[in-house]
């Protein structure tokens, strides 16, 4: 294939990506890598229906004053995504506003937002906002039909009961597992593809075309193991001066305590980090390891402030695989959780080519096909040939 050739596939290749992603999201509720903006709230940075390029909160780093943030409403918008600017912080959290409104968004009854709530970040290098005029209006016009298409496949799969944020990060995660084994095998060249296919039979599958689909089910399930269950909770807390028995219901200046259940279902150990993302909330333990089929208990505290109120706090969850030793993925989850969920696949990975290396070692794989499979011009040309030699 011709360098012209290559460029226009690799460019059809990321518009289909951008689409695609696009509608993703915005079904699950969590832009990946690309948004938009369905009013005209921030104008005029971002106008009506144009696109902006998405940055994970999982690799978007603190939150500064001046950063155009995508969180997760409370009574914005019907409780949905919001994207506005954070233009001042508080004890209880973000300060947001949108460009072209008047007033913040707390003086119009949101509560201050926590980093809990934070789902993306939009990029702006040089403290611009980077948009792509449009991109989201086309979206918007087959949003319902793509909603229906997913709602179907969810129930078909059994994942209608995945959060939003566990659905993306799976989907996520399958889309680059297969973008992975599509750009490895687009890397055998040309001489190597001639020569394999001159080498092929009828029947016969490729060893790393049988490896790479082992591989895609493996780390696509150990994916899914580890992000599905994570996340983050939200937790309401009332400051009163008339405290009752609801042990989320306490004194100014009072601190609650919970119980939180960690289940493992699993046939694997996990390590279990949980980290405040809002203030004045704790966990202890907040790091232990729950054995296969077992559970763990931590205790969360949510301390209230001295002014009477109703407040929510955030505590995230995140679980890893116990393939490595606990503290290794601990300290893994201390540079980045990305990098714990990555060291985790990589030996999932390792473990999965041993073993199939074990079982069926690097030769293709052959397999008996019955008659009927055989073409119809190579059975009668056989029939023939047989014929000529009875007849002689």
């Amino acid at each position: 294939m011709t360098a012209v050739g290559l460029a226009k596939r690799g460019l059809g290749l990321v518009l289909v990506l951008a689409v695609l992603l696009l509608i993703v999201g915005q079904l699950l509720g969590q832009p990946i890598l690309l948004g938009y903006v369905a009013t005209g709230s921030m104008e005029p940075t971002i106008d009506t229906g144009d696109g902006f390029v998405a940055i994970p909160s999982l690799v978007a780093g603190d939150i500064e004053e001046g950063d155009v943030v995508v969180y997760q409403a409370r009574t914005l918008h019907d409780g949905g995504l919001t994207t506005h600017r954070v233009v001042g912080e508080t004890e209880e959290g973000y300060v947001t506003k949108g460009d072209a409104n008047p007033f913040t968004d707390q003086d119009g009854g949101e509560p201050h937002v926590t980093e809990g709530q934070i789902v993306a970040e939009v990029w702006q290098p040089g403290g611009s906002v980077v948009t792509i005029p449009q991109l989201g209006t086309a979206v918007l016009a087959i949003q319902g039909v793509a909603a229906s298409v997913a709602g179907v496949v969810a129930s078909v799969f059994g994942l209608a009961t995945m959060s939003a944020n566990g659905l993306g990060a799976l989907m996520v995660a399958i889309g680059v597992a297969l973008l992975g084994f599509g750009t490895l095998f687009e890397r055998l060249g040309p001489s190597q593809r001639e020569t394999r296919r001159s080498r092929s039979r009828e029947n016969v599958i490729a060893f790393w075309t049988a490896l790479g689909l082992v591989l895609l089910v493996f780390v696509t399930f150990a994916t899914a193991a580890m992000v599905v269950p994570s996340g983050t909770t939200e937790y309401e807390l009332i400051s009163s001066e008339s405290p009752d028995d609801n042990p989320q219901i306490v004194a100014p200046g009072e601190t609650a305590t919970l119980t939180r259940t960690v289940d493992n279902s699993g046939y694997l150990p996990i390590a279990v980090v949980h980290e405040a993302e809002s203030r004045s909330i704790s966990a202890d333990p907040a790091r232990q390891t729950v054995g296969i089929r077992d559970s763990g208990e931590t205790t969360v505290s949510l301390s209230a402030p001295e002014e009477t109120g109703e407040y929510t706090r955030h505590l995230g969850e995140y679980r890893y695989l116990a393939v490595l030793p606990p503290s290794v993925l601990f300290w893994l989850h201390d540079l980045h959780p990305l990098v714990a969920i990555a060291a985790v696949n990589a030996v999932v990975v390792g473990l999965a080519v041993g073993v199939v290396l074990v079982l069926f070692g690097s030769n293709d794989i052959r397999f008996r096909s019955t008659g009927d499979h055989i073409p119809l011009s190579t059975r009668l040309h056989r029939k023939l040939r047989k014929w000529r030699r009875n007849r002689d």
